[in-house]
């Protein structure tokens, strides 16, 4: 097998001169063993480095490292949380959209369980239009075109049953993907 300690003996074996030793070295044989053997330690050791260098592959105490390393507090195993949850959450998170209404949409309904309410008063389709298909008063709100670039995002806590889950979780999600040049006036409901 590769990386065995048979296989690091026969590898020294291999790159010694055939014509200086005799073929019974019990002495030599015993201290190519012991370099064979600290060479298949390292060879696992380098195999398990590999193993927990990715996201995909790690495990256990590496795996929260590695969550760590990527996204500070924003996520953190919970208590009893496999692996395998951990792991997903951290691939949601690293491949989420960012910077549109949907992605702030996605990301409050993950870490709430509910949609949020999302208006934005310099927008057509949320306020309405003169002289548009959609009227005064057909739409939606009063508009503003005095507020570009902002928000008013009305995010409802989630239900008792559904675990506990802070204002400032609720804030983080929400910075987490607004856009950097847009100002969001958050309210939260419960």
């Amino acid at each position: 097998m590769i990386g065995s300690t048979e296989d690091m003996l026969r590898r020294l074996r291999m790159v010694l001169p055939t014509r200086w030793f005799a073929d019974d070295t019990p002495v030599l044989d015993g201290l190519l063993t012991g370099l064979g053997s600290t060479a298949a330690w390292a060879y696992g050791l380098l195999d398990g480095v590999r193993q927990q260098a990715r996201i995909g592959t790690a495990s256990g105490a590496f795996l929260d490292i590695a969550a760590a390393d990527f996204f500070g507090p924003r996520v953190v195993r919970q208590s009893g949380q496999s692996d395998q949850s951990l792991r997903a959450t951290m691939l949601r998170e690293m491949f989420r959209p960012r910077a549109t209404r949907a992605a702030l949409s996605d990301s409050l309904h993950d870490v709430t369980g509910r949609i949020p309410d999302i208006f934005e008063p310099s927008r057509a389709a949320d306020t309405g239009a003169w002289n548009g298909p959609c009227g005064y008063g057909v739409a939606g709100r009063w508009g503003s075109l005095n507020m570009p670039n902002q928000l008013l995002l009305t995010a409802f806590r989630p239900q008792p049953n559904q675990g506990l889950v802070s204002d400032f979780d609720i804030l983080a999600a929400a910075a987490g993907v607004a856009p950097i040049a847009a100002t969001v006036w958050t309210r939260i409901e419960s």
